[in-house]
C-alpha cells in the first residue's frame, strides 16, 4: 500500500466516526455466511454495516481444505493456514453507490474496510484488513487479530 493509499484509507476511517447510522442491511446470502463465522466477528460485521458510508456484500466466510487448497492453487489466497479455515475471516465487496451492484472498487473497499477497523475498535474486538498486506494486497479480506 502506498502512502497515498494509506492515507486514504485514514481519512476515511476518521469519517466512519462521525457518519450516522444508514440504512443499510445484509442480504440473505450474506447471512448465511455470517452464520459460518466466530460470533465476534459477526458482531464487527454488523457494527460495520451500520457505520460504513458504503453498502456491502460478504462473498466469503469459513472454507473448507478442499476450497482453501483450490484457491492456494489458483493464487487467489497465500496459504493453507488461512482464517477463513476457522470462521475468523471474511471477504466483502462494496456495492456500487449508483446501481446497488457489487463493484471491486478500491475507492470503495477503503470505505468498507475503514467501518470495520471502526467497529473493531469500538467493540474491542480488533480485526485486520488485507488491503494494508504488503506481501499480498487482498482488498476483500477482512479478519481477526490474534
Amino acid at each position: 500500500m502506498t502512502k497515498d493509499q494509506q492515507q486514504q484509507f485514514l481519512m476515511a476511517l476518521a469519517m466512519t466516526v462521525y457518519h450516522p447510522s444508514n440504512d443499510f442491511h445484509f442480504s440473505r446470502r450474506s447471512e448465511t455466511h455470517l452464520a459460518t463465522l466466530n460470533p465476534a466477528l459477526v458482531k464487527v460485521a454488523r457494527l460495520a454495516l451500520r457505520r460504513s458510508r458504503v453498502d456491502f456484500t460478504i462473498i466469503s466466510s469459513r472454507r473448507d481444505r478442499i476450497e482453501q487448497r483450490r484457491l492456494v492453487a489458483l493464487g487467489k489466497s497465500q496459504t493453507m493456514d488461512s482464517r477463513h479455515l476457522k470462521g475468523e475471516a471474511l471477504d466483502f465487496v462494496p456495492l456500487d453507490p449508483e446501481t446497488g451492484k457489487g463493484r471491486f472498487d478500491r475507492a470503495l473497499a477503503i470505505e468498507v474496510a475503514a467501518a470495520f477497523m471502526d467497529a473493531g475498535a469500538i467493540l474491542r474486538t480488533p480485526v485486520r484488513w488485507g488491503g494494508m498486506w504488503a506481501e499480498f494486497e487482498d482488498i476483500p479480506h477482512i479478519e481477526l487479530v490474534r
